[in-house]
């Protein structure tokens, strides 16, 4: 029998379905459905299942359940998705999404969400700790970029008549070129037997 992510993808199922595992957390076969067909819409179904494949077999329902939350997320908050969400605070917004699309309802970008984001926005940069810019001469910052790169701030530019630092290449022993001696590689184009 086909299970319920099958039927209404119109695929057809076997015993060793990758998609029934990844909707047995959700109770109702009718939910199920409208499960599957939303993120499948949104991810596209040959993306859904290569998404569940692509992750071993026990991780696939949190995996359905992290796609059905970011495409609920994403519809609702099309710039941040659902980490924006949960970054404003704003989870339970999320939550009524997917509740409402298990139920069989449409979800529409909210547009107050774009405001939000700004004002938190700023009151995440008031928390910041400030500090000068690299430029400002008044102040001495040992800054700690954590990578420890120590990578110049300002590259020497080349210019025209100068000597460049870069190494002249020499070519490897086993390596050969194909081409002309005037530096054209041959224009004559064969056709790959892929298929063979």
């Amino acid at each position: 029998m086909s299970c319920n992510g099958c039927r209404v993808l119109r695929k057809g199922c076997s015993e060793s379905c990758i998609l029934r595992p990844c909707l047995q957390w959700i109770e109702s076969p009718e939910a199920q459905g409208h499960a599957t067909v939303f993120v499948a819409k949104f991810f596209g179904r040959a993306g859904l299942m290569a998404f569940i494949s692509a992750v071993p077999e026990q991780n696939r329902p949190a995996l359905f359940q992290s796609l059905l939350f970011e495409a609920c997320g994403r519809t609702i908050n099309p710039v941040n998705g659902a980490v924006g969400l949960i970054r404003m605070r704003r989870w339970n917004l999320c939550q009524e999404a997917v509740e409402t699309v298990l139920r069989g309802g449409t979800i529409r970008p909210i547009s107050d969400l774009a405001e939000d984001s700004a004002v938190d926005d700023g009151e995440i940069d008031e928390k910041r700790p400030k500090t000068p810019l690299i430029g400002d001469r008044r102040s001495q910052v040992n800054c700690d970029l954590e990578l420890h790169l120590r990578l110049p701030l300002m590259e020497e530019k080349w210019r025209p008549g100068t000597p460049s630092k870069w190494r002249p290449g020499t070519p490897s022993m086993n390596s050969s070129t194909t081409g002309d001696d005037d530096g054209f590689v041959d224009r004559e184009q064969g056709l790959l037997n892929l298929f063979v």
